[in-house]
């Protein structure tokens, strides 16, 4: 079984980010960008798949700029077997990229799509969700447990009410969350081995997927800055304190 993992290059969590001046976005200049967590953790789980033999091979695809292929490399390093960036420098919004997925998921008949819940940039929690109605396959979202059973998987998911098994008919689409695993670090001989490994250039073109953007973003703005805290001296002031505001027990 071959498995098709997305992944995508987001400015990297342990930045801050800064808004550029003029509000248009995010400034992503002379910052480090990494992997998507979430799209980290997709990748671990395809590689562990394989190296229990339930799978043979390992895509990972990326969708962005040249730079991208960094992003494809460290996937590499980490496992997997190939790579696909499909290289454009404008902004895909999810259902465009839920399109190119399914193209490429036509051409490679992967018995298995695993992608990140989210990405930590934009936050849309809709790409995977997306890819399986495009597909028509079966999803299993938010997975924290992933066991592959013969032509079925089953997919432990996160809910606000605890955990929901639920088992699906492959070819299947799971999206990772935070519990699925701990990635690996990749070694130094896997980096190097990485460098040689396959990787294909595509465009959206190829796919005949057109990317232009269907919403358009007016302002990006700092969320307001916290005001400073009051101490009180003892609890009947900080009763008085609540009682002035209009907070009851």
């Amino acid at each position: 079984m071959k498995i098709l993992v997305p992944v995508k290059r987001v400015l990297d969590y342990n930045v801050k980010p800064r808004v550029k001046s003029d509000g248009t976005g995010v400034d992503l200049a002379n910052v480090k960008m990494s992997m998507n967590p979430f799209d980290e953790i997709g990748v671990e789980e395809a590689i562990r798949l394989r190296e229990k033999g339930v799978a043979t091979e390992v895509v990972a695809v990326s969708v962005g700029p040249a730079k991208a292929q960094e992003t494809l490399r460290t996937a590499l390093a980490m496992g997997a077997d190939r790579a696909i960036l499909v290289q454009t420098d404008d902004a895909v919004e999810p259902l465009a990229l839920a399109k190119i997925f399914k193209a490429i998921a036509d051409a490679e008949q992967p018995g298995l799509v695993i992608l990140g819940k989210q990405a930590i940039d934009d936050d849309n929690n809709q790409t995977g969700q997306m890819l399986a109605a495009l597909t028509g396959w079966a999803q299993g979202t938010f997975a924290s447990a992933v066991n592959v059973d013969g032509d079925h998987v089953n997919v432990t998911r996160e809910v606000d009410g605890g955990l929901e098994t639920v088992k699906l008919k492959l070819p299947a689409i799971v999206t990772t969350d935070l519990r699925l695993n701990e990635p690996r670090y990749a070694s130094l001989p896997n980096i190097m081995k990485a460098k040689s490994k396959p990787l294909d250039t595509k465009t959206p073109a190829d796919y005949g997927v057109d990317t232009t953007p269907r919403v358009k973003t007016l302002k990006v703005s700092e969320p307001p800055v916290r005001s400073a805290g009051v101490k009180v001296a003892d609890v009947d002031e900080l009763v008085a304190k609540l009682k002035a505001m209009g907070v009851h027990s």
